[in-house]
């Protein structure tokens, strides 16, 4: 469960907020979360902020980049699924975690982690899709999500891979409302109206930025991609 961080706002001035359907947040489960902390810091340039008392059973970490968080890692005891496998994982903005927990279910995916609050930061669950990859909900309430994305040492996006693409875009179109395009080069997810959101808060120059591409390239959040023969979709 993700504790509550303490976010502050883009350089611009205002909070990175995230409509439904957009990933929002990024977290690793790590089984030495000191060793994650190094790597991920030298890496990256991540600063790092434990949120959990020393007492708790397991960390949460906090990573910031110049500031403005980033992603988080986790690790300790209840800090993942299976403590020697380390995984990231996604999280995507939803209005109401309960509704689209049961909506993920009635279209054929299965419920991990039943929605639950995460302190006052807001209210989470996770879920896995008819194939089996794990996929995350978060509705903000003080936590809003990542803060900083798309540039040198943050989060950019997140690949679905699958063995079954059409059956996939089926599925998250009917829960998230995703669109899924062959776009030459990719088969990216989009949210409609994604890009009209980044221009009207903490994008406004990116209309410009991405002239000469596609109309609806700033709707995109992420990218399908098959997976291998022997590799489990996530």
């Amino acid at each position: 469960m993700t504790p509550e961080p303490t976010y502050s706002p883009s350089p611009g001035g205002r909070a990175r907020t995230y409509p439904a359907g957009v990933p929002s947040w990024i977290d690793v489960d790590a089984p030495d979360v000191d060793a994650a902390l190094r790597f991920y810091g030298g890496l990256l340039g991540w600063t790092f902020d434990d949120v959990l008392p020393p007492t708790a059973p397991w960390r949460y970490v906090i990573a910031a980049l110049d500031g403005d968080d980033v992603a988080a890692v986790a690790g300790g005891d209840g800090g993942g699924d299976d403590p020697t496998a380390p995984a990231w994982h996604t999280y995507v903005a939803v209005d109401d975690c309960d509704a689209a927990s049961a909506r993920l279910a009635a279209a054929g995916g299965a419920v991990v982690e039943a929605p639950a609050d995460a302190g006052e930061g807001g209210r989470t669950a996770t879920l896995r899709d008819p194939q089996g990859a794990e996929v995350r909900l978060w509705q903000a309430r003080r936590r809003l999500g990542a803060q900083v994305a798309n540039r040198p040492g943050a989060w950019n996006f997140s690949d679905l891979r699958t063995h079954d693409p059409a059956e996939a875009a089926a599925f998250y179109r009917e829960v998230f409302g995703w669109e899924v395009a062959d776009q030459g080069w990719s088969t990216s997810i989009r949210v409609p109206g994604y890009g009209d959101h980044l221009q009207a808060t903490v994008d406004p120059d990116i209309r410009v930025r991405q002239a000469g591409l596609p109309d609806d390239f700033a709707d995109v959040v992420g990218s399908v991609v098959p997976a291998g023969e022997d590799e489990p979709s996530h």
